[in-house]
């Protein structure tokens, strides 16, 4: 293949907006993805290649078998924790033929353990909330000094966790979380029980950034959640811009990054406490997208366009492009919010934002037309696999 590629590893939601952004930038794009049923890779932007993994040996030996089609190194961009642990791991053998920015393994395995980021952001003196440990090896005091209700999250997640858990869950007391304990230990080597922090959806924010290796200012778009799901504690599921505390939330991704010396694609979630109005950190995101990723680029910060420039050596600053606002929706997960009783609070926070749906775009239609077209053919095949022979 002719030119400089972008390979974006893994599709849904995720690797559609990346795509979608790459493309309209005139960027060749390629994605790759391992479940032929994926409406994503249905968006007429890029070549479409599947895989067998996006994490592990497997994955390893995909790329490298695939560097064969390129006319010079890819840009590699990855949307999964799996596929960041996976490629920064095999660096060694990766690194020759793709094009990526990721500090050290050190610092990567720190950052994408949950309790070593606590440890970092204590240190460095962020504002963080409490948290205990959780292991075979005991912690049973520690989640009990804690201040209820916590949540309770993995450590690090394997490959199969969001196959049976969520991605983190709510604990009223520390009887809770031993039950809790007791059924995913047989997954999860430790968790992390922290204090829960006051507030609702919409009091979860996040900045997005791109930041060059070189010390050039880095690339921010900064957000509020409208809705999560499961509510409190899960996924985007509609979100907002949130110019009015950009200044503050970026300059703390700034100075947290900048501290610990990480560069690349990664976020940081914040959620500001209605007790005190403070923003207290939860969690980064490093080597990867995030699953909102597509909201900036809708609001004129093409995060995904500046890592590939970034990786050919054009070090060339990517501006914001003014734009009016737009709202980004992941429509299922919206539904089931509000199905479960999430408020809708887009009228009142923002009423005449234009929201744009995570699958369907009037210029790309068919992510959405073959979701569509899945949920019926997968309804349909329920509805026969339910059906018992009559009794004679």
């Amino acid at each position: 293949m002719p030119k400089d590629y972008a390979i974006v590893a893994g599709l849904g939601v995720n690797g559609l907006g990346l795509l979608r952004a790459l493309g309209h930038a005139g960027v060749p794009v390629v994605g790759l993805y391992t479940d032929v049923r994926d409406p994503t890779a249905a968006t007429r932007f890029g070549t479409k290649i599947r895989v067998d993994a996006l994490s592990g040996p497997a994955f390893v030996e995909a790329l490298l078998s695939l560097r064969s089609r390129f006319a010079s190194d890819p840009v590699l961009i990855l949307t999964q924790e799996a596929s960041v642990a996976t490629v920064s791991a095999a660096r060694g053998e990766i690194g020759s033929f793709y094009r990526f920015a990721m500090p050290s393994h050190p610092l990567m395995e720190e950052l994408s353990n949950k309790l070593r980021f606590q440890v970092l952001a204590e240190r460095h003196g962020f504002l963080i909330p409490r948290a205990a440990r959780l292991s075979a090896y005991g912690g049973n005091e520690a989640v009990s000094a804690l201040r209820f209700p916590c949540v309770v999250k993995p450590v690090t997640k394997p490959s199969n966790y969001g196959k049976r858990f969520a991605k983190a869950y709510k604990a009223d007391d520390a009887e809770e979380v031993q039950s809790l304990w007791s059924v995913m230990r047989g997954i999860v080597d430790e968790l992390i029980v922290q204090e829960w922090i006051e507030g609702g959806d919409s009091d979860v924010y996040f900045c997005l950034q791109y930041r060059p290796r070189e010390g050039r200012p880095s690339l921010s778009f900064v957000g509020r959640k409208i809705c999560q799901w499961p509510p409190l504690i899960g996924g985007t599921a509609s979100c907002i811009p949130a110019p009015d505390v950009s200044r503050e939330l970026t300059a703390l991704t700034d100075g947290f990054f900048e501290k610990v010396g990480f560069f690349g694609i990664g976020s940081m979630e914040f959620k500001r406490d209605r007790r005190d109005g403070r923003f207290y950190c939860v969690e980064p995101t490093v080597g990867r997208s995030d699953y909102q990723e597509e909201i900036a680029y809708l609001n004129g910060v093409n995060i995904p366009l500046a890592a590939y420039l970034d990786a050919l050596g054009k070090g060339e600053a990517i501006q914001p492009q003014p734009k009016s606002q737009r709202a980004w929706r992941d429509s299922v997960g919206y539904a089931q919010a509000r199905m479960a009783g999430s408020p809708d609070l887009l009228p009142t926070l923002s009423p005449n934002i234009k929201i744009c749906d995570a699958m369907f775009r009037i210029h790309d239609p068919m992510p959405y037309i073959a979701s569509k077209v899945y949920a019926m053919w997968r309804t349909i095949g329920s509805g026969r696999r339910g059906r018992q022979p009559q009794q004679l």
